[in-house]
């Protein structure tokens, strides 16, 4: 991550931040560019400060916590702001691209080394803050997490751009129009990923299953979820979930999923509480937010970004730019809200296409605000924060996001290890 690659013989860019540095032909030194787009480190690190807020306070806030089920609220855009940032800086990365071969084996060992990385950090490995106890069991790992599906989306969207460009076949971009047909074979697969996806939910029929609960001090508890239907987009019987337990196994998957705190499931809804009385089957079910199908979405989401970093490629005028975000952002959003209004429901867990046009929509609405803020009228001191934390956004997720920081301080203790920092902070 962060390193550059050669894109011609006198120009490097950065992969992850689409920085251009210039080398001089004497020295071959490397010296930075003039221009970098600092509003994507901004929003990068926007999204980050938010991933930081909802973490901490959406335990005691739920209007900012991830909606239990249908709906969005506040947590529920920073995953998607991830995977579009993502698309921008592909597109910016791979603005030329010499040797698509060797593009692709990069763009390759980039994502494992992401995908590996997520399955160290939410595989299992640190238990948390309040449990000592370290190390993963294999039978019982956890695959999918954020930056796996990071890892998934970043490689599929590298591709395409590495693959599914019409350099010199059609005439120079000049306006949107121009965009959409360099670029018509990416969003043909963005087409395609959300005809599959649609049709996997709306037509996989998803038959009765079980779970069991083993809590260590007793017979393992099974539960029965009577489902036999085609289309459910609820909790206990959406394909989502039957194909996530049918290829990743039921012990593989998150075991805190979102809705344990609808109405169904907790008794201090949308707080974590007690189980009701007649408290459905699947309130106790593994789920994972992070799961394949859903990931084909996500994928749609990093394409969506892609294509809005074509137009810092191409258009040089800020005018041009802004409104070639504005108009496809305030379509996205108009669409989500008809798409919710006749029945397929914004839902983070499932991400429905609803979802990912609202979560999209916001996206390019807030990085034109950014871009116009910071790189047109040049107010970057107020955002010096956000920057900063943009372009360490990877650090700060491992080390805030991901409660690796505090699990480390645990090793500084008095005697007992239940003696450590921590406990003296009252974390």
């Amino acid at each position: 991550m962060g390193e550059y690659k050669p894109i011609t013989n006198d120009v490097s860019v950065d992969v992850e931040s689409g920085t251009v540095t210039k080398i001089d032909e004497p020295k071959k030194s490397i010296r930075p560019a003039q221009h970098r787009l600092v509003s994507l480190d901004v929003f990068r690190g926007i999204t980050v400060a938010l991933m930081i807020l909802v973490d901490d306070a959406g335990a005691f806030i739920p209007a900012i916590n991830h909606s239990p089920w249908n709906g969005v609220n506040l947590a529920d855009f920073v995953m998607p702001f991830f995977l579009f940032i993502v698309g921008v800086a592909l597109a910016l990365a791979y603005k030329r691209v010499p040797d698509k071969s060797d593009a692709s084996k990069k763009a390759v060992l980039r994502a494992l080394k992401l995908f590996a990385l997520g399955l160290f950090l939410q595989g299992g490995y640190f238990h948390g803050v309040h449990n000592l106890s370290y190390g993963v069991d294999l039978s019982s790992i956890r695959v999918m997490g954020v930056l796996q599906r990071i890892a998934i989306a970043y490689l599929l969207v590298a591709i395409c751009e590495i693959w599914l460009r019409n350099d010199g076949d059609d005439p120079p971009v000049d306006s949107g129009c121009g965009l959409l047909r360099k670029y018509r074979y990416q969003l043909l697969v963005g087409l395609i990923l959300t005809v599959i996806y649609t049709i996997l939910l709306y037509g996989v029929r998803v038959s009765d299953w079980k779970y069991e609960i083993q809590d260590g001090t007793s017979s393992p508890q099974y539960y029965y979820v009577k489902c036999g239907v085609r289309g459910n987009t609820g909790p206990g019987c959406n394909a989502v979930a039957l194909i996530d337990r049918k290829i990743l196994g039921l012990q593989h998957l998150y075991r805190k999923p979102v809705y344990k705190r609808t109405e169904e499931c907790s008794t201090r809804s949308p707080q974590n509480g007690p189980l009701p009385v007649d408290a459905p089957s699947w309130c106790q079910a593994p789920f994972d937010p992070e799961g394949l199908l859903s990931s084909v979405m996500a994928i749609v989401t990093c394409l969506i970004g892609l294509q809005f970093g074509h137009v810092i490629v191409y258009f040089k005028d800020h005018r041009s730019r802004i409104m070639l975000w504005l108009i496809p952002s305030c379509f996205l959003l108009a669409l989500a809200f008809c798409l919710d209004f006749f029945g397929i429901q914004m839902n983070k867990p499932l991400y429905t296409l609803s979802y990912t046009c609202v979560t999209a929509g916001a996206a390019g609405i807030l990085f034109a605000g950014i871009f116009v803020l910071v790189d047109v009228y040049g107010l970057r001191k107020p955002t010096i924060a956000f920057e900063w934390m943009g372009k360490h956004a990877l650090m700060i997720y491992i080390f805030i996001g991901c409660n690796l920081l505090p699990v480390l301080i645990q090793g500084i203790y008095w005697k007992k290890p239940e003696n450590n920092l921590l406990k003296l902070i009252g974390i």
